[in-house]
């Protein structure tokens, strides 16, 4: 468990999630999500395909519109008819996808540098001391000059990760980001996401590696067909489900 677990309660919500619908058409794929998240809280959201956590975390950051609902990062609300408050709020929310997305034509340090330098103006001395600090986080500080297309699979996410910090974001948010990798090269990633959490970083993950949800969550969020149904520690979610579905999703895992 990290350093820093939370009370709930005890502070102002990160991310504050109230009454959230999402529709594809005629497909609806949140079906009224409440969630809060305190902050320095480490969330694991589990399920099986297709029931709505990535459509979450897209809607978090602002990549996806919802119906109905309201949702604020940082006290400040989600507004998609307001361009320069979908700015600010996407400079609190960091993301991680599958897919590393690096720029494959700017070095490693100037995949990190992008942001800052575009966003906030950073001066280049200024973001080249951020990478630099950044890359030696994620364990990578000889590869500032390095081209993505030289690194594994491992080493680009956690480039892509340096790159989503170096915003300095209020919320981490991780989406499958192990899925795209090689099982040996998925611990190095781990490790990176696990001292982040030690370092009080509030992350909400999509993961579908349990035993890491079992050990750096606070809480875990299952999620089935678009509803939240059931959230906890990890110890009372994996030791003692209560519905019929996170029964049967963790009797399927060790199949």
């Amino acid at each position: 468990m990290p350093a820093t677990s939370v009370e709930q309660g005890s502070a102002t919500p990160v991310v504050q999630i109230k009454g959230l619908r999402k529709r594809f058409g005629s497909n609806e794929v949140l079906k009224g999500i409440d969630l809060a998240v305190q902050p320095g809280e480490v969330i694991a959201i589990i399920g099986k395909s297709g029931s709505g956590k990535s459509t979450l975390l897209r809607c978090i950051n602002g990549l996806e519109t919802f119906d109905e609902g309201s949702l604020s990062v940082d006290s400040r609300p989600l507004l998609h008819d307001d361009a320069a408050a979908m700015r600010a709020l996407r400079q609190r929310v960091g993301m991680i996808f599958q897919g590393f997305n690096l720029f494959p034509h700017l070095n490693v340090g100037g995949n990190v540098m992008l942001a800052p330098t575009l966003v906030k103006r950073s001066d280049a001395k200024a973001a080249t001391e951020q990478a630099k600090v950044l890359l030696k986080r994620v364990g990578l500080a000889e590869k500032f000059e390095a081209m993505p297309d030289q690194l594994s699979g491992g080493q680009q996410q956690r480039v892509a990760i340096a790159r989503a910090l170096a915003m300095e974001p209020a919320v981490l948010l991780c989406d499958e980001i192990t899925s795209a990798l090689d099982p040996e090269l998925v611990g190095e990633v781990l490790r990176v996401v696990e001292s982040l959490a030690d370092e009080g970083m509030t992350l909400l993950m999509v993961t579908h590696e349990m035993n890491f949800a079992r050990k750096v969550a606070d809480r875990v969020v299952f999620m089935d067909a678009g509803k939240i149904h059931e959230i906890g520690p990890p110890t009372e979610l994996f030791g003692n489900p209560q519905t019929p579905e996170l029964m049967q999703f963790l009797s399927a895992l060790k199949d």
